[in-house]
């Protein structure tokens, strides 16, 4: 009789542990804010461009749990499709769609304002764009899950998404730089915070479920 308990108890912690696993894993389609685990800043962007460098869309950081503008949607990269709510691999590349604006996480070969890293930037028309916009998602779980610690390597020049630590001033006062970096260091690590994440779809299921937290 123990036994069978003990195995009805063990079959029972299996599924909901794969249940738990399907709503935290972080798929394509979803929509999601990035925190910077070092900082405590979100990802965000704008329709304010950068005085210097390229001149393209600007990409900060903004402590503000409740902005609007840090909203992305994780894409395939370009030239390929992926299903709306398939999961994301380590090792794969994305692209980061911005919601408001629909321009693309970038980066390339220009100085960022004020610590003269490499410049990142929002870059595209409708979510179109280039090999700039391609981003590899560098984490040590087989999916990208919703809780980890995970850096974006950027696939053009090798460069991690990070925050510099310097903050502007006017006209977007406290917001931080986001820069491009040669290594893995301090400000580089990031996890996705608030969202409206796809579950990744049963086998026999022919509609979305999705799983949110405070958006």
């Amino acid at each position: 009789m123990n036994t069978l308990l003990f195995v009805a108890l063990a079959l029972v912690s299996c599924l909901y542990s794969g249940a738990a696993t399907q709503t935290n894993v972080v798929t394509c389609g979803s929509i999601l804010k990035l925190l910077n685990s070092d900082y405590a800043f979100r990802l965000h962007s704008h329709d304010v461009k950068y005085g210097s460098g390229s001149g393209q869309q600007s990409v900060t950081g903004v402590e503000q749990k409740e902005d609007l503008n840090s909203h992305w949607v994780v894409k395939a990269q370009t030239g390929e499709l992926c299903e709306r709510g398939e999961p994301i691999s380590c090792g794969s590349t994305i692209r980061l769609e911005h919601l408001t604006t629909k321009k693309n996480l970038h980066s390339h070969h220009f100085s960022s304002p004020l610590s003269g890293e490499q410049e990142v930037s929002a870059y595209g028309t409708d979510g179109l764009g280039d090999t700039g916009d391609h981003w590899e998602v560098a984490c040590s779980n087989d999916k990208w899950m919703r809780d980890a610690h995970v850096r974006l390597r950027h696939i053009d020049t090798g460069m991690y998404l990070a925050m510099s630590g310097r903050s502007y001033g006017r006209p977007i006062s406290g917001q931080m730089e986001i820069v491009g970096v040669h290594k893995q260091q301090h400000g580089t690590r990031w996890t996705t915070a608030e969202g409206l994440f796809i579950v990744p779809k049963e086998k026999s299921s022919t509609h979305e479920e999705y799983s949110h937290s405070e958006l």
